[in-house]
């Protein structure tokens, strides 16, 4: 399940993403902040604080009243969403035995108390120390995700897991932009190997942080070349390519090259099995280590497109592929 949710989605709630946060009835034991933390949740023996036990993730105190608690997340860009997970791992003791979720979409980084809340799941049942996926069926974008907990207790980690609903018709005729930017709607969809990084990250806002913050293959010990396939928010023609190696010194791909189309079906093992034959964009090059790479001379003109293939060679990692261009 988690798997599926990966290959076809991002996760929406992500502070890169600008994700947050932005209510909790009680977060006294753990700051509802780490609920979204996209490391995973780690367990420290031994680590307490003013309030108790330091725990990586949302915990409210012991209710003594009626009712229950609930936060609220304000996704980092309005989208559709496909399913969610709930990590209650390293909570044992202290996890919530119930939960619901509810969706809606608001201006206002607070919903008021106005706001049609439209409920996404039934009760779930929640063990400690765990994993839940829940996949959902709610075709309007959300804009805001409210988990409730019954009655009490911690969660870890809450993944929303959807796609970016840009609204490409605000966008000018003749803007130029980041088509495969995830913020625009663009994801990873397989890569031959993640070893040290995943392919999503190629798509990431901003410039990466350090080498995690990239897609980083093996080192590779047999013939070939590694490969990823991407998706772009919209079909468009690509003018400007950037292959930003940030951080990667020792282990930067030694060349690339850039194949593309306007179509493509199936599961990401069938794409990937199209991109082999996809025409090429941008023919071999040179790569330097932690360098922005522009390329705008020699992208061949396919005409519109909506799916890439980024070919490393023969391995290594990069941080961001940026696809400049204008929607059509």
């Amino acid at each position: 399940m988690f798997d599926d949710l990966r290959r076809h989605y991002v996760n929406l709630a992500q502070p890169r993403l600008g994700a947050e946060v932005v209510y909790a009835t009680d977060d006294f034991f753990a700051d509802k902040a780490r609920l979204i933390d996209p490391a995973e949740p780690v367990f420290i023996p031994g680590k307490y604080d003013d309030n108790g036990k330091w725990m990586d993730g949302w915990e409210s105190r012991r209710k003594r009243v009626p009712g229950h608690d609930w936060c609220i997340v304000q996704l980092g860009a309005p989208g559709i969403v496909a399913g969610f997970e709930i990590d209650t791992r390293h909570f044992t003791g202290n996890y919530p035995p119930g939960a619901e979720i509810e969706v809606c979409n608001s201006a206002t980084p607070i919903p008021g108390d106005d706001t049609t809340w439209a409920k996404v799941t039934n009760r779930l049942a929640l063990n400690g120390n765990d994993r839940v996926y829940v996949p959902v069926d709610h075709a309007a974008p959300v804009t805001h995700v409210r988990l409730h907990i019954f009655p009490d207790g911690g969660v870890a980690r809450l993944r929303v897991w959807g796609r970016v609903a840009k609204d490409w018709s605000a966008v000018a005729p003749a803007a130029r932009l980041d088509l495969l930017a995830m913020e625009n709607g663009g994801r990873g969809i397989i890569a031959n190997d993640e070893h040290f990084g995943v392919v999503e990250n190629l798509t990431a806002p901003g410039r990466g942080v350090d080498m995690g913050d990239g897609w980083e293959t093996r080192r590779r010990r047999e013939p070939g070349h590694d490969w990823a396939v991407l998706e772009l928010g919209t079909t468009g023609r690509i003018d400007e390519i950037v292959v930003d190696t940030a951080h990667f010194k020792g282990n930067y791909p030694d060349r690339c090259l850039i194949q593309a189309t306007a179509d493509a079906s199936g599961t990401p093992a069938e794409i990937a099995a199209q991109a082999e034959n996809w025409p090429i964009l941008l023919s071999e090059v040179k790569l330097q280590p932690d360098h922005i790479h522009v390329f705008a001379d020699g992208i061949a003109d396919l005409g519109p497109v909506r799916f890439v293939r980024l070919n490393i060679i023969p391995d290594g990692g990069v941080s961001r592929l940026r696809l400049i261009g204008r929607p059509t």
